[in-house]
């Protein structure tokens, strides 16, 4: 069952403007490996995932989004299945602000459920004749359910190399408020840095991406990740 996908929307990193504020719609994604921040959570094996959203003209949205996923060390947890709820604001014509929580949830283990927490996070945008920008911010004080605050800052800007071709590149820390609780390789926090090309053809929205992080494990190391996946509206 860990390659079958319930509903979903991308775990932790949606981005929303104000023209994509549709009404109901449905994506589904094919990707060579799901990393989330840099880490692979699915062993470097690939991905299916899928997404189910809701979106409000007044900028209310909620959704859920799945993945398979492959965490090793002998458990059979299989599949994450995730929630979220927010808000958008259009500010001005150039900035936008995005913010909601979003509880992750974990499957296929008598254990998995001791994974699932909760995250708030808070997003601005910037847009203007250069690409857009984006200073995004994630919390969790029951992190993998460990009492346990996480926090990760993200900066990222994209910009159009030609009509219908985008480049995104984004850096993020992220870090355990108690390293003795929660520790990434072996210390309380580390950088990821992702650059990206994102195109589209014929409804389908294909990204190709180079990401690495200042970890030395197999699961975080220097990788290229391609997906493509498909929207539909409902």
């Amino acid at each position: 069952m860990n390659k079958i996908i319930i509903a979903a929307v991308t775990t932790g990193l949606l981005t929303l403007s104000a023209s994509a504020l549709a009404d109901v719609s449905a994506t589904v994604n094919l990707a060579s490996d799901y990393t989330f921040n840099g880490v692979s959570q699915t062993g470097n094996d690939p991905a299916l995932q899928g997404s189910l959203d809701y979106a409000a003209d007044s900028g209310f949205y909620a959704g859920t989004w799945a993945s398979n996923v492959d965490f090793g060390s002998g458990e059979d947890t299989n599949i994450e299945w995730d929630a979220y709820v927010g808000q958008y604001f259009q500010l001005n014509d150039k900035f936008g602000l995005d913010t909601g929580i979003a509880y992750y949830t974990y499957h296929g283990d008598s254990a998995s459920d001791t994974y699932n927490y909760p995250e708030a996070y808070a997003k601005l945008g910037y847009s203007s004749s250069m690409g857009d920008s984006e200073l995004n911010f994630w919390y969790s004080w029951d992190y993998f359910g460990l009492d346990v605050s996480h926090y990760i800052a993200m900066v990222a800007h994209t910009v159009e190399v030609a009509p219908g071709h985008n480049i995104k590149v984004s850096f993020d820390r992220s870090t355990s408020a108690d390293e003795a609780i929660w520790a990434w390789d072996g210390t309380d926090a580390y950088n990821h840095y992702r650059v990206e090309y994102m195109t589209n053809w014929k409804g389908f929205d294909f990204d190709l991406a180079f990401e690495n992080t200042n970890m030395d494990i197999d699961t975080a190391d220097a990788r290229v990740v391609f997906s493509i996946s498909r929207t539909f509206s409902l």
